[in-house]
């Protein structure tokens, strides 16, 4: 499959720079799978009424650190960091700008508070990094860095981008983008959909730096996805694999939850004994791909040519899902991280 395959027109002025006056005022798009139903033009609060007792609601509770980390050489070189996960207590990976200016031993400072030690390469973007003073590493984030807009949002972050470019119901950190889907959740809503008797489940995919970048290859199948750590406990796996088992809907909000929830049944776990699972998924989901856990997809509309939507025409079939991009288009619905929303059951 060509990369070709998956564009289409976006006009720029449909791309959201800010998220909208409320959370659960998004647009929402609802589309069927199978396309034997004409699409429904409605709004994100109305969800609770597509859903089910006894779906299974699966969230991803990554939080967003703030990522971008300036920092300054004694001898004036500035460099920005983009923090990308921890190896322990004081270590550090990250990708860095100019990278082939800097040498072992250099020491950077970010704010003159706190000193970090430029270590090594790790590759062609990475480099490990070392806190030489000051606190925690989530500490030195939360206290000098910036959040990780996209860089289709033409602006800097904001304070209140510390909010909203989080879903209320984030709880460990480790993401330098949001699982977008669940942007549009207030507790309010929550609480109506549990009313309703859905499960509501959670569990954890830090979303790298890779998930910004553009796939290298025209051929689709020969681009290879970074690896992304994630968990999810027993009680979680059990609830969706006794979903399964009773013909009970799974419903995924964001590609990060499906990705997790493919990963754990492609390596058979829905079938095994329920324990807490932690591990690394590079699961590209393109056309094609059997699921085997995921029975409805929450998720907002993604840049042309790329992994997330070859993960969207795997679910809906390509056609069909860009007919819908069309028509999203057509009606002007937001585009991206603090757009609008679409839900294919």
């Amino acid at each position: 499959m060509h990369l070709d395959e998956l564009d289409y027109e976006l006009p720029g002025h449909l791309i959201a720079q800010e998220p909208p006056a409320e959370r659960t005022a998004s647009r929402l798009l609802v589309a069927s799978r199978d396309g034997a139903r004409e699409a429904i033009h409605t709004t994100f609060d109305h969800l609770p009424d597509l859903l089910r007792a006894g779906d299974v609601l699966v969230l991803n509770r990554t939080r967003v650190v703030p990522a971008r980390l300036p920092l300054r050489r004694d001898d004036g070189l500035e460099v920005e960091v983009l923090f990308v996960r921890t190896l322990d207590e004081r270590r550090f990976v990250a990708w860095a700008r100019p990278l082939r200016k800097l040498r072992a031993g250099d020491i950077l400072t970010a704010d003159g508070d706190v000193s970090v030690g430029f270590v090594e390469r790790a590759g062609e973007r990475e480099a490990v990094f070392e806190l030489v003073s000051g606190v925690d590493i989530f500490s030195m984030l939360d206290a000098h860095g910036h959040m990780p807009l996209p860089p289709y949002m033409h602006r800097p972050d904001t304070p209140a981008d510390r909010e909203r470019y989080q879903t209320v119901f984030a709880r460990e950190p480790g993401s330098v983008a949001a699982p977008t889907a669940g942007l549009h959740f207030d507790a309010a809503l929550l609480e109506r959909i549990r009313a309703a008797g859905v499960d509501v489940r959670t569990l954890v995919l830090h979303v790298g730096p890779g998930t910004f970048q553009p796939l290298d290859h025209d051929i689709l199948e020969e681009n290879h996805l970074h690896a992304e750590s994630f968990s999810m406990d027993a009680d979680t796996l059990t609830a969706v694999a006794c979903a399964k088992r009773d013909g009970r809907r799974v419903v995924a909000v964001g590609t990060t939850a499906t990705r997790a929830l493919e990963t754990v049944a492609a390596r058979g776990w829905l079938d095994a004994e329920p324990e807490a699972r932690v591990g690394e998924t590079s699961l590209f989901i393109r056309p094609g791909y059997p699921f085997r856990a995921v029975d409805a997809l929450l998720t907002n509309f993604h840049l042309p040519r790329s992994s997330l939507l070859a993960l969207v025409c795997a679910f809906a079939g390509t056609a069909p899902t860009l007919a819908l991009y069309r028509e999203a288009v057509a009606r002007e619905y937001r585009f991206f991280s603090y757009g609008d929303a679409m839900f294919i059951a």
